[in-house]
């Protein structure tokens, strides 16, 4: 693992419904910072807008998950995981929304970004085009992308087995607040 060269990094996800390969990009963002920014991107429906690079990120079947229930179970999972609360800092993050950025973020910290489609460079396009301090994590091509958030919701709708593709506080909350039945009923309308 790098080590930390960093002191606030900023890393940013939907995290709609947050998973094992999220976790394993929290952890790297972490280990290279000594605080940790997380933003929650599409905070609300408010300041979710398409995206030609992804068109369905913006869907309500894509987001079934509150910024608060986003908030706790990455909270959640980066307590689990060993990350203080003093080490870290979740807020909204509304990506589309570039001069929004200052109200939300630390903008002399370093964005940091993983990179596995044209949604992801134009990400990073978008901060280069700030003036933002980047730090790319990785890159790959979408076929070796890993765990989707996707295929996650999809399990659950369709009642198939999830669980193990999740670290437990996702798994714990998610039953709690029933997110199942919830992308049930928006999948039907």
């Amino acid at each position: 693992m790098e080590k930390q060269i960093y002191d606030i990094g900023v890393i940013h996800g939907r995290f709609q419904v947050p998973h094992n390969d999220h976790l394993r990009y929290l952890m790297a963002g972490k280990a290279l910072c000594r605080h940790l920014v997380v933003g929650i991107t599409n905070p609300d429906p408010s300041l979710t807008t398409e995206v030609a690079a992804d068109r369905l990120r913006s869907s309500a079947l894509a987001n079934p998950l509150t910024f608060y229930e986003r908030l706790v179970i990455l909270r959640d999972i980066l307590l689990e995981a060993g990350v203080s609360h003093a080490e870290m800092t979740i807020v909204p993050l509304p990506i589309t929304h570039l001069k929004l950025y200052r109200h939300y973020v630390p903008l002399d910290g370093v964005f940091l970004l993983s990179i596995c489609d044209d949604w992801g460079r134009h990400k990073h396009d978008q901060f280069q085009s700030l003036g933002l301090r980047t730090h790319i994590l990785w890159e790959v091509p979408p076929d070796q992308k890993g765990i989707s958030a996707t295929d996650i919701r999809q399990a659950m709708l369709q009642g198939r087995p999830w669980e193990h593709l999740t670290p437990a506080a996702t798994v714990r909350h998610c039953r709690t607040w029933n997110i199942a039945e919830r992308l049930r009923e928006l999948d039907a309308t």
